[in-house]
């Protein structure tokens, strides 16, 4: 065949073109021209790889037809149907057949379609017999035609033909020779032109008719016909009949809504519409629905017009008040949810109740869903009175469900136990909403009485709870009101021989104090580190003194606190309450009576002293027991909690920084100590409280539980208060490891990593755990320095390098540095380093015994920089302002305990800026914890707290990437 020549004229044409086994088809063809501009017999078919050569007879849009086309050319759909090679003649004898060609021949309609759509002002033929491109030249009509169905009925059939028009003629189409060239939309191919239709008629429609005038069917099988046939044909096209009815009808439509009930899956709404006694679902995609009614011999189909728009604003009111479309075939609605884990199967319930009002309203009917049970729809409420009394609040609720009215105590049970379904004295069932269950559960968990609801004084903070989510109206004391605004406490005046001034925010922990002791409650005074908990204390117990003198009266008060703040207590008291009278109660020789202790303001003691002289404390009533770095008691079976729950007093306060260390079960403890019964069982307030937060991350819980506390937790942030703070500035440190190190490291790690990833295969995991954090704190070790585990290993350490010279630079500049590290062999090895450079310094551990000394020397002595310091030992009840640099040399697991160290220098009293520096050993297990405790920090930080312990949270998963 000869090839056409592209550096002379030439046309590209689209022929129509019948397929042996494809039915018609379309193809693009390049046909070289003649001298005199007509077609050649030169020709060849076109592909987007050949389409190229031809840029100059063609556009963009024949590119994009060329690439169309190919599409249904037979070679691509063998290959696509066909995985393996095969020649066309095999293909289509062998293997293809009915069922393919009816997978097939819609695609190609599809692809023809979308062909057509651009072929407007494409040249158009019809391929000859003998296979030449530009046979017959085709137009394609210029707008759409139309058909009319017909139905003639008389005694004996019913005669069934279409009629097309086409711009308002009549065509005659029958026996003429017209073919259908796609089914799907329709095209019929008639003479020389192509026509489409309107309404969407598919080719099959028109088919029958092609080379006949008419399809007769017997009156025997008409009502089947009508239904099947018939009625479909009129909802979507025009149709004309003779003898039967077709009335078009328009009926306004009212919405109806019914709950479809899921037990223990997700509840869904179905909608539809009632066109007068027709009932439509939505979603059916129908312009036009047909109902036939038969009447003796008459048939009357009554072809209602639907709503289309207004149907979908209907479901778009439901969309706006919160209901989504479902994934389920059936088009039906449920809730919008954020909580996977939420029980849904009543959410739909208590949608209808909560927009009950705005449905009836917008014109929707509500349905009962199927099944027995009849629930009542409509808007739901508590009417809720509390009052205060002297030692009570007493409680008065009603609850509205519609239009009956029920004592509150009546769905104690319903919502301690979290049960749904409530029956009404009318046997209908009411659904309580789910917000109940977290807003009232507290309420009825707390309250006491059985036909009267009453609560303790302390639970001010569920009262408020209330009263800010307007859920109850509250008559109470104006003053009680304000324990949650501890800016507006009353003003009390200060001690006479008080000796310094308190900043405002101190001032206002002074005073809460006094409210605190007015009221009879015990408090947790949580400011952060270094913003003078000691002082604010120290204020009270001054004026506690002078009131009592005032009457003739003494007051003894008893202050525990770990030993290693004795000193700072003591210090801070000579400073500013000079005139307390003190008496440290500790050491060998302390007295063996309690009769002693009247005769001083102040009794100072430590955690383990008040275990072993628990009898003597218990036989003493003091007017104030404070424990300082109340965290101490946080475990409920410690013999610290047992021995100060013991103890006798008038009022009770503690102070501590972090009341949460661990676990929000710290909180129990030490609440249970300044206000018992506030939280509960202990049982109770881990299943209600510490589970739901710390396992699930449950904010709500979160903010309930601090809604319980938050009246008696005062704290204070640094960023909120001492804003007279210099900036302090946190800077990373990378360290490489040096080659003889990061050896080490690498054959204890393999070892280590062996050990778990058998563990975790034998499923010894949970009791090799101890092994394995052995393993990380090796391997941090290694870290910082392999000397810490081999006193033989004579290399060097890549942060030991960078920590001295960075140390060096700043000690030259005449700064102050503090040097923390958890691990004493880390800072003996710092400390022959000095010793070796002549490089003056203090140094403390746990076993330091003259805490006071070692501080008085690095705060007074300006030739001692440097301050090594035991992380554990260092990390409270020091004052160390005159450093300005903190060095940490290792990531503590915990960040809190890592801001403790920062606020020995960061806190009231510095005025230079303080920079920290982390030294962080690169591809090592520190630099994972440090990604770790960006993703560990929890709940609990809602609560006054640092995040969760953090060991304890290491999965096995955290542990093999720390391992990696």
């Amino acid at each position: 065949m000869l090839r056409v020549d592209s550096s002379k004229p030439c046309q590209l044409i689209y022929a129509f073109a019948r397929h042996e086994y494809l039915s018609w088809i379309i193809e693009p063809h390049i046909v070289q021209l003649n001298p005199n501009g007509e077609f050649s017999l030169t020709h060849q078919r076109l592909f987007t790889n050949t389409a190229q050569e031809f840029v100059n007879c063609i556009n963009d849009t024949d590119l994009k037809l060329i690439k169309l086309l190919e599409d249904i050319e037979q070679g691509h759909i063998i290959k696509k149907y066909h995985k393996k090679p095969v020649r066309p003649y095999e293909f289509f004898s062998k293997v293809f057949n009915d069922q393919l060609y009816e997978v097939i021949r819609p695609k190609i309609e599809k692809k023809m379609a979308e062909a057509l759509s651009l072929m407007n002002d494409k040249q158009i033929f019809l391929m000859s017999k003998e296979g030449y491109p530009a046979g017959k030249r085709l137009h394609i009509a210029t707008e759409a035609a139309t058909v009319l169905f017909h139905f003639k009925r008389d005694e004996n059939e019913i005669r069934y033909y279409p009629t097309i028009k086409y711009q308002g003629m009549r065509i005659e189409f029958m026996f003429k020779g017209a073919e259908i060239v796609c089914n799907h939309p329709g095209w019929l191919m008639l003479d020389d032109t192509l026509y489409y239709f309107d309404k969407d008629v598919e080719g099959k429609k028109l088919l029958p008719f092609l080379n006949k005038r008419f399809i007769a069917i017997p009156r025997s099988a008409e009502q089947s016909y009508f239904e099947k046939f018939v009625a479909p044909l009129i909802e979507k096209h025009h149709v004309h009949a003779e003898g039967f009815t077709i009335n078009t009808e328009k009926y306004d439509a009212r919405p109806v809504v019914k709950p479809i009930y899921v037990q223990g899956g997700i509840s869904q709404i179905q909608l539809y519409f009632k066109y007068a006694g027709y009932v439509f679902p939505y979603g059916d995609g129908r312009h036009i629905s047909v109902k036939i009614d038969r009447n003796g011999d008459d048939y009357i189909f009554h072809r209602i017009k639907r709503s289309v728009t207004w149907e979908k604003n209907k479901l778009a009111q439901l969309e706006a008040l919160g209901l989504t479309t479902s994934s389920s075939l059936f088009q039906n609605l449920e809730v919008k949810h954020d909580n996977e884990q939420a029980d849904r199967s009543f959410s739909i319930f208590e949608w209808l109740n909560q927009h009950h009002d705005q449905l009836i309203a917008a014109g929707f009917e509500i349905e009962q869903p199927e099944g027995q049970k009849r629930y009542l729809f409509g808007s739901n409420k508590i009417d809720l009175q509390v009052k205060e009394n002297n030692d009570w609040f007493d409680i008065y609720a009603v609850v509205h469900f519609g239009p009956y009215q029920i004592p509150f105590m009546d769905l104690r049970n319903h919502i301690l136990n979290h049960k749904k379904e409530f029956t009404l004295p009318s046997g209908e069932i009411a659904v309580i909403p789910e917000e109940w269950f977290a807003q009232y559960g507290n309420l009825l968990n707390f309250a006491e009485g059985n036909k009267d609801l009453k609560l303790r004084k302390h639970h001010i903070g569920l009262i408020n709870d209330l009263a800010e989510g307007e859920l109850a109206s509250i008559t109470i004391n104006r003053k009680l009101q304000k324990l949650t605004d501890f800016e507006e406490l009353e003003d009390m005046p200060m001690p006479v021989n008080f000796a310094g001034n308190l900043r405002p925010y101190q001032k206002a922990g002074y005073n809460w104090f006094h409210f605190l002791k007015e009221y009879h409650f015990g408090g947790c005074l949580a400011d952060d580190m270094g913003l003078g908990k000691t002082i604010q204390t120290l204020a009270l117990l001054q004026k506690n003194k002078e009131d009592a003198e005032a009457i003739g009266a003494t007051s003894t008060s008893l202050l525990i606190m770990p030993t290693s703040l004795i000193y700072n207590w003591i210090n801070e008291a000579a400073k500013f309450t000079p005139g307390l009278r003190m008496m440290v109660h500790t050491g060998a020789f302390r007295y063996k009576s309690p009769d002693v202790f009247g005769k001083y303001d102040v009794v100072v003691t430590t955690y383990g002293i008040s275990r072993i002289d628990v009898d003597l404390f218990k036989a003493f009533f003091f007017d104030y027991i404070i424990l300082d770095e109340s965290q101490n008691i946080k475990n409920p079976s410690s013999k610290s909690y047992q021995a100060v729950k013991q103890l006798k007093s008038r009022h009770k306060l503690i102070l501590s920084g972090t009341p949460v260390e661990n676990t929000v079960n710290d909180l129990w403890t030490q609440m249970s100590f300044i206000n018992p019964g506030l939280l509960g069982s202990q049982q109770f307030f881990l299943n209600e409280f510490v589970t739901p937060i710390e396992k699930k991350k449950d904010e709500d819980k979160a903010l309930r539980l601090q809604a319980l506390i938050k009246p008696f937790v005062l704290r204070r942030t640094k960023e909120q208060v001492a804003t007279e703070l210099p900036p302090k500035t946190e800077q990373l440190f990378y360290c490489q490891m040096s080659d003889e190190q990061s050896a080490v490291y690498e054959k204890v790690k393999s070892e280590y990593r062996n050990e778990l990833l058998q563990s975790l295969e034998d499923g010894t995991f949970a009791q090799t755990q101890i092994q394995v954090l052995q393993g990380l704190i090796k391997l941090r070790q290694i870290a910082n320095h392999p000397f810490m585990i081999d006193d033989t290993y004579e290399g060097d350490s890549g942060k030991f390098e960078n920590v001295v010279h960075t140390l060096a630079n700043v000690l030259d500049r005449g700064h102050k540095v503090l040097i923390f590290s958890q691990f004493v062999k880390q800072l003996t090895i710092y400390r022959q380093y000095f010793d070796q450079h002549n490089i003056r310094y203090t140094y403390l551990d746990g076993s330091t015994q003259n805490r006071g000394e070692v501080v008085k020397r690095f705060q007074e002595d300006a030739k001692t920089q440097v301050f090594l310091i035991s992380i554990k030992a260092g990390g409270v009840g020091l004052n160390l302002t005159e450093a300005d640099y903190v060095f940490i040399l290792d990531p503590w697991w915990n960040p809190a305990v890592e801001q403790q160290a920062i606020d020995r220098t960061h806190r009231i009293g510095q005025t230079k800026n303080v920079f920290i520096y982390k030294f962080i050993t690169k591809d090592t297990v520190e630099e994972k914890i440090l990604a770790l405790q960006q993703r560990k920090l929890s709940v609990a930080r809602s609560l006054i707290t640092t995040e969760e312990s953090f060991i304890k949270s290491l999965s096995a998963d955290d542990i093999r990437e720390i391992l990696k």
